[in-house]
């Protein structure tokens, strides 16, 4: 078997799809991309693609060393992602020509359902409350919220007040069985958060998402020490070698996007390095249909997996929505907050190529927003 083609379609709302086609009529779908930069990761598959044509695709591994070490420049969030989609491909196409689905490849199913969450917002106590009651009226036990707004490296008092009593609304809405997740996004300073993430402990959230910025990954341990809350990060980190800073400073959760991070071969090997610190698995997936799957193969492989994010009606998503680009939507169905395991070959998932061929020629141009304080300064996104 060879590899004959590989093709990119740039889909609204914000996503990037490949195709990886071979002699043998058997296809694989990925989904590469950078949000806001998916332009970019297009150009990079373009290139890594002259590595492929011509390869046997079912040598994933060889193919992922070729990929990432085939050049003197590595890593970085644009290369890790373009490699990241074509691993999925790759993976995809391996588990269609041996008829099994992708977990069992990985070692084989060690649950049979994959607990999930949604995004709720975070801006104002009722607007956060009343999208938990939806969530929870859709299905879902698990929820996840920004902890603010636009906010200073050194928020007041007010603002701090401002935070508990959002994560509060949300905690009445979704009483002591559900769980919700607070994601600071690297938006308050080191002090800040080591001052804020205390007074959110009696509320008892799952975990506190991106408590600082990747860079200051040197200062996790700091804020480790003095929360009583478990602390996750991890979707701006692309490789092992990102990871182990934040695993020996003892964060509880590593978060590494399968269409960021290397894709599931990478992700596999944090997984595995994230167990050795006592540390659980949660993958950011903000994206789309091949994404998600991806993610899930893995969680149903992964011993030390903790629940998955999944971006049905999350904001973000205006012009399209995950299930339009996929023919059976039933396996993307969480019933009681948690999504089943399925056997269907490679990851699992019917891509409507009539649907992404269609949006393709649309393509979008989303640009994360420019945020700016009171005073003209630029503020954390």
């Amino acid at each position: 078997m060879k590899i004959t083609s590989v093709e990119t379609f740039l889909v609204p709302p914000r996503w990037l799809f490949c195709r990886v086609a071979t002699d043998e009529g058997i296809v694989g779908w990925g989904e590469p991309v950078v949000e806001g930069r998916a332009d970019t990761v297009r150009a990079a598959v373009d290139e890594l693609s002259d590595l492929l044509v011509g390869q046997d695709p079912r040598r994933v591994e060889d193919l992922w060393q070729l990929m990432t070490k085939a050049a003197f420049y590595r890593g970085g969030p644009v290369l890790s992602s373009a490699v990241a989609g074509l691993d999925q491909a790759l993976w995809d196409i391996l588990g269609k020509s041996l008829g099994a689905p992708v977990h069992q490849l990985l070692g084989g199913a060690v649950r049979d359902e994959v607990r999930v969450y949604g995004w709720i917002g975070g801006d104002e106590p009722s607007a956060v409350a009343e999208a938990a009651a939806k969530q929870v009226d859709a299905g879902l036990t698990a929820v996840k919220m920004n902890a603010s707004g636009r906010i200073g490296r050194m928020p007041t008092r007010e603002d701090v007040d401002g935070v508990v009593a959002r994560l509060a609304a949300v905690r009445e809405v979704l009483g002591d069985a559900r769980d919700v997740a607070v994601d600071f996004h690297g938006r308050f300073g080191v002090a800040a958060a080591r001052r804020v993430i205390p007074e959110l402990a009696p509320l008892h959230p799952l975990f506190v998402e991106e408590p600082v910025l990747p860079e200051y990954a040197h200062r996790l341990g700091d804020v480790v020490a003095t929360s009583g809350v478990p602390l996750a990060c991890g979707e701006r980190l692309y490789s092992r070698t990102d990871f182990l800073p934040a695993l020996q400073a003892g964060i509880a959760v590593a978060q590494p996007d399968l269409s960021h991070a290397g894709g599931i071969s990478e992700v596999r090997r944090i997984a595995a390095l994230a167990e050795t610190f006592d540390a659980l698995l949660a993958p950011h997936c903000p994206l789309g249909p091949i994404a998600l799957a991806a993610s899930l193969q893995v969680a149903f492989a992964t011993p030390n997996f903790l629940i998955q994010e999944q971006s049905i009606g999350i904001h973000y998503n205006t012009g399209a929505e995950l299930l339009d680009y996929v023919l059976d939507r039933a396996p993307f169905a969480f019933p009681d907050g948690a999504i089943r395991r399925w056997e269907a070959p490679g990851l699992g998932v019917d891509i409507d190529e009539d649907a992404v061929r269609a949006a393709g020629t649309r393509g979008h141009r989303w640009r994360p927003p420019v945020w700016r304080h009171d005073d003209g300064s630029f503020a954390e996104w």
